[in-house]
């Protein structure tokens, strides 16, 4: 052997022994996790951009509990997440919400829904009907393609809302409202929608598409920008 090869020689042997350590490429790698095999609680440190959610939610005058982070299988994972106790206005449905997301939505309501219903329909909001935040599943009206990917809702990370009802005593649901004759009901819902793209990455009615006729969508995923 020559100067040159027991020079490396050292090294060689501090490679392979870190590739035992620390495995040997994909195929150590541990297949992902099943859908609907969770939950298994995650520990770590937060971070520091959940723990400045926190603050800010705090200064909001939100009550708010932060839930465990959660690994339910198939990719859908609940993390930097919150329960939302009370922001001035109930809203049914909602469970486990990220805490970004669950900013923009109580900012949303509190500046955007409440101020458009007061000025426009000339009654308080006393109750938002959501059809919920979380929940493990792939998206929904784009085919076998879309099912395959995971939602937003599975990551906590997307809320949808039907309706409101007014301290009147009226409900306006986007169901029936988004065509209704009342110009008044269909002002308010265009405005909300519009409030909710200044806040939101992605914000889907039923312009968008047919699985969005009864709801908004709002969520915080991707590089965003997309409203319609």
């Amino acid at each position: 052997m020559d100067l040159d090869s027991r020079r490396f020689l050292p090294l060689l042997l501090v490679l392979l022994l870190s590739a035992c350590v620390f495995g040997g490429g994909d195929k150590d790698k541990r297949p992902p996790r099943p859908r609907g095999s969770g939950p298994i609680t995650l520990t770590g440190p937060t971070p520091a951009d959940t723990r400045q959610c926190y603050a800010d939610l705090s200064r909001a005058g939100v009550r708010f509990s932060p839930l465990p982070d959660r690994d339910y299988g198939g990719g859908c994972q609940v993390l930097g997440a919150v329960q939302l106790l009370d922001f001035g206005t109930p809203t049914s449905g909602l469970k486990a919400i990220r805490c970004p997301t669950a900013r923009a939505f109580v900012g949303w309501v509190q500046h955007g829904v409440g101020p458009a219903a007061r000025q426009i329909l000339g009654s308080n909001v006393v109750r938002i009907e959501s059809y919920g935040s979380y929940v493990c599943r792939g998206i929904v009206g784009q085919g076998a393609a879309g099912s395959a990917k995971l939602s937003e809702h599975g990551l906590a990370n997307a809320i949808d809302v039907g309706g409101f009802v007014l301290a009147d005593g009226r409900r306006i649901s986007i169901e029936q409202g988004w065509q209704s004759r009342d110009p008044a009901v269909q002002q308010f819902l265009q405005i909300v929608r519009r409030s909710a793209c200044r806040r939101f990455r992605t914000v889907l009615s039923p312009d968008y598409n047919a699985a969005h006729y009864n709801h908004l969508h709002f969520d915080m995923g991707g590089r965003g920008g997309y409203c319609r």
